[in-house]
C-alpha cells in the first residue's frame, strides 16, 4: 500500500514544530506543496534573525534576502523616506510576496536587524550620509513596520549598546500585548518603556543591562505593571541595581529564576531573601584581576568578602533546585551555611572552586544532586 502524505493542517503543524531548529529540512518542506509551504514558512519566520551560516558570503546573501523582503512591506511613506535619503534596496523578485512574512515574526531583535542592514549597505555609502545614519534609518522603519504587522510578539531584544536609532512606539502594535520576554538597556528612552507598559502586562522574563546610575521611571513602571514575572536577569557594570530592587520586590512571590551579573561583588544581595519561591539562582561576578597574581591564594586574599552574601547565607529558599556561582565565590563558610539551609532540594550545583570542607558538605547536605560542576 502506497504511503500517503499527511494532509491535515493541524497534524502537519504539530509535526513541523519539532523541526523548528532544523532549518534545512524546513526549507525543503517549502517545495512540497502550498499547504506544506504555508506551515513551514510560518515557523521559519518566527525568529528569522536566528540563523547559522558556514561562511560570510552566505550570511550576507541570507541577510540581504531577509531585509529586501521586509522592505517590500514598508508603507509608501517609509519607502519614500528611504528614497529621499538615497537608500535603494531592491526586492528579491519582481513578483509580489506569497505571504505577509512580517506578520509571522514573533521576535524583534533591534541589533540583529541593524547588523543585517549595515552588512548590505556597507558598499553603498556616499559622501552625504554615513553608514550609521543610513542603517539606523532603515532599521527604524523596518521595526516600525514590524510592530504594526506582528499579531503576536513573543520576544523583544533591545539589549545591545547600538540602539541609538530606536525611535518607534507600540501605540499601534497589536502583538505587544502578548510579549513574554524583554531584553533591554536601562538607558533606552523612558518614553519607550512608558509606551510599552500601556499594552504589555504579561512579561514572564526580563533582562536589563544597567549601564547608568539611575533606572528610568518608565522602566520601573513597566516592571511594576507585569502580572506574572518569573525570570529576571540584572547586569550591572561599574554601577548597581539598588535603584531597581524596590520595584522587583513587588514580584517576590512570582519570580522563580534570578540571575545577577556584575563586576562588583559588593552590590546588594540580601534583598534576595524576599524571593521565597526561587527555583534557580545565578551569581555571576567575573574578576579580571586573577592573572596579575602568582597563585589563587593571593587572589583570594585580594577579593572582597561578598558582604551581603554573609547575610544571605541564613536565607531559606525551600524550592531552590539550581545554584550557579561560575566566577568569584563567597567564602567557603558562607556557602556551607547556605547549603545547610537550602541544599536538601538542590539538583544542580555549579561552583567555581574546590575545597575539601565544601566537597564534604555538598555530599552531606545535598542528597538530591544530579549535576555537579566545580
Amino acid at each position: 500500500m502506497a504511503c500517503q502524505l499527511i494532509a491535515d493542517s493541524d497534524s502537519l503543524s504539530e509535526i513541523f514544530e519539532y523541526l523548528e531548529e532544523d532549518k534545512l529540512t524546513l526549507h525543503s518542506c517549502l517545495l512540497v506543496n502550498r499547504l506544506w509551504c504555508k506551515i513551514s514558512v510560518r515557523i521559519l519566520w518566527r525568529n528569522i534573525w536566528n540563523f547559522k551560516s558556514p561562511c560570510r558570503n552566505h550570511t550576507l546573501r541570507i541577510a540581504s534576502s531577509i531585509i529586501s523582503t521586509l522592505i517590500t512591506f514598508l508603507p509608501n511613506e517609509s519607502k519614500k523616506l528611504l528614497y529621499e535619503n538615497n537608500i535603494f534596496i531592491l526586492p528579491p523578485t519582481s513578483r509580489p510576496p506569497l505571504f505577509n512574512y512580517a506578520a509571522f515574526c514573533k521576535v524583534i531583535s533591534t541589533h540583529k536587524i541593524n547588523e543585517m542592514v549595515r552588512s548590505i549597505l556597507s558598499d553603498k555609502t556616499n559622501f552625504y550620509y554615513s553608514l550609521s545614519d543610513k542603517s539606523g534609518l532603515v532599521t527604524n522603519e523596518i521595526i516600525k513596520m514590524l510592530t504594526s504587522q506582528i499579531y503576536s510578539l513573543k520576544k523583544l531584544d533591545c539589549y545591545r549598546f547600538d540602539c541609538g536609532y530606536i525611535n518607534f512606539s507600540f501605540n499601534n502594535s497589536p502583538g505587544a500585548r502578548d510579549l513574554l520576554e524583554l531584553d533591554c538597556l536601562s538607558t533606552l528612552p523612558s518614553n519607550f518603556f512608558y509606551q510599552l507598559s500601556q499594552v504589555c502586562h504579561n512579561l514572564q522574563s526580563i533582562s536589563v543591562n544597567i549601564n547608568n546610575d539611575d533606572v528610568s521611571n518608565g522602566l520601573k513602571e513597566l516592571i511594576s505593571l507585569q502580572n506574572n514575572l518569573k525570570n529576571v536577569k540584572l547586569s550591572a557594570f561599574y554601577n548597581n541595581w539598588a535603584d531597581i530592587i524596590p520595584v522587583l520586590t513587588k514580584h517576590s512571590d512570582s519570580i522563580t529564576k534570578l540571575h545577577l551579573y556584575s563586576d562588583d561583588d559588593n552590590l546588594p544581595l540580601s534583598f534576595i531573601d524576599l524571593f521565597s519561591n526561587l527555583q534557580e539562582i545565578i551569581f555571576s561576578f567575573p574578576n579580571n584581576f586573577l592573572s596579575v597574581f602568582e597563585n589563587f591564594e593571593e587572589f583570594e586574599d585580594f577579593t572582597r568578602d561578598f558582604i551581603d552574601f554573609k547575610k544571605l547565607q541564613y536565607a531559606n529558599f525551600p524550592k531552590l533546585q539550581t545554584l550557579k556561582i561560575p566566577f568569584q565565590c563567597p567564602k567557603v563558610e558562607y556557602i556551607i551555611k547556605f547549603l545547610e539551609n537550602n541544599g536538601k532540594n538542590l539538583k544542580k550545583l555549579y561552583i567555581s572552586r574546590t575545597d575539601r570542607a565544601l566537597s564534604l558538605s555538598i555530599a552531606n547536605l545535598c542528597p538530591n544532586i544530579t549535576s555537579l560542576k566545580y
